[in-house]
């Protein structure tokens, strides 16, 4: 079995709810955020063994688009398209979390 350095888990989920209701990530630029960790982790020819995929809910919907990266367990929450090279870089790379973007435990 191969194993990872690090895995990324993106939510696509898409709910099949009323409007009004919790958000969801999937309609939140999901799977657009998912290529961007895979082309970019790609282009970046790291010596550690990384795998960003998605996933399904992660259960932190009000908080906008969530990535949780392991094996620290580390949550992301109103993660853009403009913070993947931020989360590369400063947490896949150098080990340091973006704190801007880490789900606080008061929140949760």
């Amino acid at each position: 079995m191969l194993k990872f350095d690090k895995h990324i888990f993106i939510c696509t989920n898409q709910r099949a709810g009323k409007p009004g209701e919790k958000p969801s990530c999937g309609e939140a630029h999901g799977m657009e955020i998912v290529e961007a960790f895979k082309t970019k982790l790609n282009a970046k020819k790291l010596s550690i063994k990384v795998r960003a995929q998605r996933s399904g809910c992660l259960g932190v919907c009000l908080y906008g688009q969530t990535v949780v990266v392991y094996p620290e367990g580390i949550f992301y929450v109103g993660v853009e398209l403009k913070d993947v090279d931020e989360i590369i870089e400063e947490h896949i790379i150098n080990n340091r979390p973006v704190q801007r973007l880490v789900l606080s435990s008061d929140k949760y």
